[in-house]
């Protein structure tokens, strides 16, 4: 064998044993891209935090071993379909839809396609999201906050608190397709309660003092203020516009009760959006959303705030603090 043939036999061996390798390579090469899609500002700390423990617990470290392409509509909900739709044309792997229904039906009007995990709907199934919290169908899943139970408990604590309270106000978002339905099933355990509901609709926070005025006008005796992007952004203004018109306030979201609103009674979402890790995870090794059944909170937490019930000169029942998972005083 001459020095040219073995020349020739050593490159084509070589060229064998490499491509593998570099086929290898290529794979390992390939990064995860998430698109995650959110109605509020760009944040630290909370929930944010808590799906980057979810994926770190995981094996995933952002900007090594994922990459995330975090889209923020700022409470302009308006804002969701476009930046929906920038994911969609990155191509990414997966869309964790975030703060609530209005981010998962943009991503659902936006791909039928790539896979969608959404943190925190209220009804996924009522909403037409999926066929069944047990079998979902179609490219959604993730985990459902269920608000047609939590929010007759909302108004029940309400009551319990200040036994008095006969007309609530219901501060609401209009833009947010998820509360036509949950108005109506406020309804029934309304009714139950002898409670009268005023339903005010706001859409940008330049609405809330006209609001409170109306709310006043009507003789409201107390609020009720849902969960949605807006009123958590502005959580702030919301609670000083509650005690300077004296409105016992129940909120939807724990964060509220820090900010000084009266109380909250909601799920453990940190949790939630931890939890929604994992499905991200599994979709990535290949699970089809259709197959992951939508899961429930597993913790739901009562926070009052004793400093706002004084300034209301409210006695919070002792049944209730009791119950409280979070007592500012």
């Amino acid at each position: 064998m001459t020095l040219r043939t073995i020349g020739l036999v050593v490159t084509l061996t070589l060229g064998l044993v490499l491509a593998p390798l570099a086929a290898d390579a290529q794979q390992v090469a390939k990064v995860p891209r998430i698109g995650f899609l959110d109605g509020h500002s760009p944040r630290k700390g909370g929930n944010i935090d808590a799906f980057r423990e979810g994926m770190r617990k995981l094996g995933y470290i952002e900007g090594q071993s994922i990459v995330i392409e975090w889209r923020w509509a700022e409470g302009s909900l308006e804002r969701l379909p476009a930046l929906a739709a920038e994911l969609v044309r990155l191509k990414v792997d997966v869309i964790v839809a975030s703060s609530g229904t209005p981010a998962t039906v943009a991503a659902k009007n936006a791909t039928t396609t790539i896979p969608i995990v959404f943190t925190s709907v209220g009804d996924p199934v009522a909403q037409g999201l999926v066929a069944s919290l047990a079998r979902p169908g179609g490219n959604l899943t993730g985990l459902a906050v269920m608000s047609t139970e939590l929010i007759a408990k909302c108004l029940e604590l309400l009551k319990e608190a200040v036994p008095a309270i006969s007309r609530v106000a219901v501060l609401w978002n209009p833009a947010n397709p998820a509360f036509e339905v949950l108005m109506k099933d406020m309804e029934v355990p309304a009714r139950r309660l002898d409670m009268k509901l005023q339903p005010v609709g706001v859409k940008s926070p330049s609405e809330f003092e006209v609001a409170f005025t109306r709310m006043k006008r009507e003789h409201a005796d107390g609020l009720l203020v849902q969960a949605d992007s807006m009123f958590i952004i502005n959580r702030q203004q919301l609670a000083d516009l509650a005690a300077r018109h004296r409105l016992p306030t129940m909120y939807r979201d724990l964060r509220m009760v820090e900010a000084g609103g009266l109380m909250a009674y909601a799920p453990d979402v940190p949790d939630m959006f931890r939890r929604a890790a994992t499905y991200v995870d599994k979709i990535l090794k290949g699970a089809k959303p259709a197959d992951l059944p939508v899961e429930q909170p597993t913790k739901v937490e009562l926070a009052i705030n004793l400093k706002t019930a004084k300034a209301l000169g409210l006695t919070i029942p002792q049944s209730i603090l009791i119950r409280a998972d979070q007592v500012i005083q």
